[in-house]
């Protein structure tokens, strides 16, 4: 591992000397690093890569980071799944919308469709006016362009787009004039009883690689002339030189413009220009193969999410002997990424404290005659019974996570060393949940203590291993703590969550598992 480069190991270091804790944002710059910076030492230990540098700065790296592949953006080909019609033989990417809103795992499911394959239809979307912007909100923000926030797809008397009329539309991308273009595009169907109007998508990124293998002369000339497409209305002239197809710095695919409606007048040597629409031609036949084009219609209730940087979409022409009514917007591929993200963030987080459940939480608990996810599950299930709001149901369920974590474990309080495992338990959980939950585990000792002092009762029907943990986590409170502990916020929360804590140690008690709270707590992760 030493053999990696000096620079890029030490821009790396995730320590709190390096990086924000709170964010993980850099605290250096690059040229505070020592001109002559080298490893001093270096030793592999627990999964780790610990560094000793020639500065005196001491870094550990996880060696399965380490070992990791170059990632990128998941905007290239090759984070791509690249299809043809036939690939949806049995039915394309959809949800329910009510399922969709309701279960992450539902809308991970359908944001990994969009990424992946280009596009997904939720259906069953309220068919009322505004409704898509709804839906674009659900995983990002609504791009606002000279249409509006919104648009709507019908025929209008006087239209400043084809679009706006009855005829047919052949494969595009919109508003390749843009730059940025936006990324997503959403048309959610509010009426389709007209004859015809059927809708069609082309993977843009599959023809452009089959350009790639059929003529890479051609693929190569559309990815270096830069093409001039422009939009002018009575309002607006907008302008973006870009080549129908972008690739990075690699060579993958990383972007589509394609609109015949919006291309401006190419200029060059008559070479380039018989080059340019040799190549062009080539493309836009590809894009009209009859494989690769996906044909659906969309009935009401029905709404389109897709990827307008490599998917071209498309109309039939419609008979004015009904209703079409669409109504658009434009979101972007980034909010999107970042929604797809932290649902699996927090799916990742769920499952690890699934797994203590199923782990660790098998084992006993301090003395007691339950274990400790018995305990952790009667007290969650103790606090549901009593009414209590989901932050406090969350707090009871996971009130004693800190005995897996940290330095020392639950078994070292037993053993009269203070494991301090409400600040463990609650710093841990601080990943992923805001202060309403982890102020009342961080508090739960203290409120042990503080209720031993000021209801003498309660300390009477402590268990004899609970007695034994307070006397090492403290001892009741004296009338000075007692009078700051109530001050502190969380407090009464804490109290509360104490007394359900105590209420849970009946051994063979029924109560939910844990996946009966895993939508509560999904909905309170941050």
């Amino acid at each position: 591992m030493t053999e990696l480069p000096p620079y890029w190991l030490r821009d790396n270091c995730p320590c709190a000397e390096c990086r924000d804790p709170r964010n993980g944002q850099k605290l250096f710059q690059i040229d505070d690093l020592p001109q002559d910076l080298a490893v001093a030492a270096s030793t592999e230990t627990d999964g780790g890569l610990e560094v000793l540098w020639s500065d005196g700065h001491r870094s550990r790296y996880p060696l399965e980071w380490l070992g990791a592949e170059r990632d990128g953006d998941g905007r290239t080909e090759e984070d791509k799944r690249l299809w043809v019609a036939a690939d949806f033989a049995h039915g394309i990417p959809e949800a329910r919308w009510e399922a969709y809103l309701a279960d992450p795992a539902e809308q991970a499911a359908v944001l990994t469709a969009v990424r992946r394959s280009g596009f997904a239809v939720l259906r069953g979307v309220p068919a009322v006016e505004r409704q898509v912007l709804t839906v674009a909100e659900s995983f990002g923000y609504v791009r606002v362009t000279n249409y509006g926030e919104l648009f709507d797809v019908r025929v209008e008397p006087d239209p400043n787009n084809l679009a706006f009329t009855s005829v047919a539309i052949a494969p595009h991308t919109d508003n390749p004039y843009r730059d940025p273009v936006p990324t997503l595009q959403l048309l959610h169907c509010l009426e389709n009883s007209a004859t015809g109007g059927d809708s069609g998508l082309v993977d843009g990124f599959r023809a452009a690689a089959l350009l790639r293998e059929e003529a890479p002369a051609d693929f190569e000339t559309l990815t270096r002339t830069p093409v001039p497409f422009v939009f002018r209305d009575r309002r607006t002239e907008l302008r973006a030189d870009r080549p129908l197809i972008e690739v990075d710095a690699l060579g993958r695919i990383r972007e589509v413009r394609f609109n015949n409606r919006s291309i401006g007048t190419l200029r060059g040597s008559s070479a380039e220009l018989t080059a340019f629409y040799a190549a062009y031609r080539r493309f836009a036949a590809i894009t009209l193969r009859p494989g690769l084009q996906l044909a659906f219609r969309l009935d009401r209730g029905d709404c389109l999410v897709f990827d307008n940087t490599r998917l071209l979409h498309a109309r039939t022409a419609f008979q004015q002997d009904g209703h079409r009514h669409l109504q658009g917007c434009y979101a972007d591929l980034d909010t999107l990424g970042s929604t797809l993200a932290v649902l699996h963030r927090r799916a990742a987080a769920l499952d690890a404290i699934a797994g203590l459940f199923a782990g660790e939480g098998a084992g006993e608990y301090l003395g007691e005659e339950v274990t400790m996810a018995e305990h952790m599950l009667q007290a969650a299930a103790a606090a549901e019974a009593a009414g209590a709001p989901d932050h406090l149901v969350a707090a009871a369920l996971l009130h004693d996570v800190g005995h897996f974590h940290g330095a020392l474990h639950g078994r070292n309080l037993m053993e009269g060393q203070d494991n301090r495992h409400s600040d463990t338990g609650a710093d841990w959980l601080a990943r992923w949940f805001g202060p309403e939950v982890t102020e009342p585990v961080r508090l739960h000792v203290a409120a042990k203590r503080y209720l031993c002092a000021v209801e003498p009762d309660y300390r009477q029907r402590l268990s004899e291993a609970s007695e034994y943990t307070l006397t090492v986590q403290g001892g009741p409170m004296d009338e000075r703590q007692a009078a700051a502990f109530v001050e502190l916020p969380g407090a009464a929360d804490a109290v509360a969550v104490r007394r359900w804590d105590e209420q849970a140690k009946t051994a063979g008690a029924p109560t939910p598992g844990f996946e009966h709270y895993r939508p509560l707590l999904a909905a309170l992760m941050r």
